[in-house]
């Protein structure tokens, strides 16, 4: 008779052992779904532009992008500030600060101009803006050639400048670099003629860099350079 009671007690503790473990495990699925639907932090993400406006001239460079700004968790992300540098360009090429987010890409004396602004980026949704960069006295101009450009990004809830898309710009494309116009950022396969023109608008540019007044202070933020991380989860 004791042997079937130690037995029977054996059986009871060890279906016990089993349920408070499923019970265990159920819970910790319970908490750990809530976090990745309702609390995880998520990251930006962007995508390479197909067009661009520019504007280069010895005293300014503007370029105007069609961005699209992804947040991959629940959580919104509060955008900062942005910032346009050439990481693979010589220091000369200071970075294009964000001047403005106009409503369009094609620049006109009717568009309405907005200074910059921090704005959220609502979580698992995406958002398309068009923002202007500038960097005046930049040193910035292009030759007829494709370039390696990336945009960072602050965040409200990171500190520092974090990488948040590296593209290639195709300045070759830019064929009246003194007229604020719209471009194709594709890689498309230029004619003769159309070489020929934008290497002589650049090169007539570059000579009339020389004799550029003295281009005084420019305002600058803080440099990109620090640490610190964005929701990119990078």
């Amino acid at each position: 008779m004791v042997p079937l009671m130690v037995a029977a007690g054996q059986i009871a503790s060890s279906s016990l052992t089993g349920a408070s473990v499923v019970s265990a495990c159920a819970l910790v699925f319970t908490v750990a779904s809530f976090w990745w639907l309702n609390a995880r932090q998520g990251r930006l993400k962007a995508w390479e532009p197909h067009s661009f406006a520019a504007i280069v001239r010895c005293s300014t460079a503007r370029l105007r992008l069609p961005l699209v700004l992804h947040n991959t968790g629940p959580k919104p992300i509060v955008v900062q500030d942005l910032i346009l540098t050439f990481p693979h360009e010589p220091a000369s090429h200071l970075p294009l600060l964000w001047v403005s987010s106009p409503s369009r890409l094609q620049p006109g004396p009717d568009g309405e101009a907005k200074l910059p602004a921090g704005f959220v980026v609502a979580g698992r949704e995406a958002r398309q803006l068009f923002i202007e960069f500038e960097a005046p006295f930049s040193g910035f101009l292009p030759e007829a050639r494709d370039y390696k450009a990336q945009i960072q990004v602050r965040v409200g809830h990171r500190k520092g400048w974090r990488p948040l898309l590296m593209f290639t710009l195709r300045a070759a494309n830019i064929l009246d670099p003194d007229r604020y116009t719209v471009y194709n950022n594709t890689p498309l396969e230029l004619t003769k003629e159309d070489q020929k023109r934008a290497d002589a608008a650049l090169l007539e540019l570059l000579d009339g860099e020389g004799d550029a007044s003295d281009p005084g202070e420019r305002k600058r933020r803080d440099p990109p350079g620090d640490d610190g991380n964005t929701g990119t989860g990078r």
